[in-house]
């Protein structure tokens, strides 16, 4: 009996560590939103709820416990989503060379500018967060420690306006150039390649989990905001809900 000639077609040289390597991107992509998304909820939800104590305390001291967690979430925070985006740019980058030596041509997708604009935005969120800390100390009574905070604050204001700077022009120069080679080169074939992107329903969960956060998050920035005041209850739960979704993602 003669065998059926197999139709299974072996993949490309490379393409299933390049595979491994988009795999690990899209890890260290999770890794950094979900750092992104929790330090905003935790750190509008201490600030919210430390804003609430001065307001209903009549002894002041009753502050500090909340604004000193805030300036810990803080300042412990921002070195966190240091890393963890710096991760992931070099997993991108790792990923992306590999792709140009297979296909000579770099895999691009049309919302590669507005993720990273999220990003920016969420960091801008982050440092205005962490710039009303003095206020939350001079309310307390503490008045040294809201001076030095308001030193460090300027300080990182100075830092935080340079860099918007840098990533402005950077990230303008960045999305034309997207721009431009995606009309030059029309639509890119489908990558049949990375099975990772070929199921419909893990993204499909992905994404509305990462919806859910993004709107819990929304919220609790609304409320430092003094858009709404929603009880503290609600505010503990919506950061936990924040933090869950993320976890749970599987990307």
């Amino acid at each position: 009996m003669t065998s059926m000639p197999s139709t299974h077609v072996a993949p490309p040289p490379g393409a299933q560590a390049l595979t491994r390597l988009r795999a690990r991107a899209r890890a260290a992509r999770r890794t950094a939103l979900i750092a992104l998304t929790g330090q905003i909820a935790l750190l509008s939800c201490a600030q919210s709820l430390a804003e609430r104590a001065a307001t209903g305390q009549e002894a002041p001291q009753a502050v500090p416990p909340l604004a000193v967690l805030s300036l810990i979430l803080f300042a412990g925070g921002l070195p966190v989503l240091a890393v963890t985006q710096a991760a992931w740019g070099s997993r991108e980058r790792a990923a992306r060379r590999r792709e140009r030596e297979l296909y000579a041509v770099r895999r691009e997708t049309p919302g590669q500018p507005l993720s990273r604009l999220v990003m920016a935005c969420g960091w801008a969120v982050t440092l205005l967060l962490g710039f009303t800390l003095p206020r939350l100390f001079e309310a307390a009574g503490w008045h040294g420690l809201a001076s030095a905070s308001t030193t460090a604050v300027e300080a990182l204001s100075l830092v935080s306006v340079a860099a918007g700077v840098c990533f402005v022009t950077w990230w303008a120069r960045d999305a034309l150039g997207i721009a431009a080679r995606a009309v030059r080169r029309g639509r890119p074939p489908a990558d049949p390649w990375d099975p990772g992107r070929g199921r419909s329903a893990r993204p499909a969960r992905s994404a509305a989990l990462w919806t859910g956060a993004g709107a819990a998050v929304a919220v609790l920035a609304g409320t430092r905001a003094h858009l709404w005041e929603p009880p503290a209850a609600v505010l503990c739960a919506l950061a936990a809900a924040t933090l869950v979704c993320g976890l749970v993602t599987d990307e």
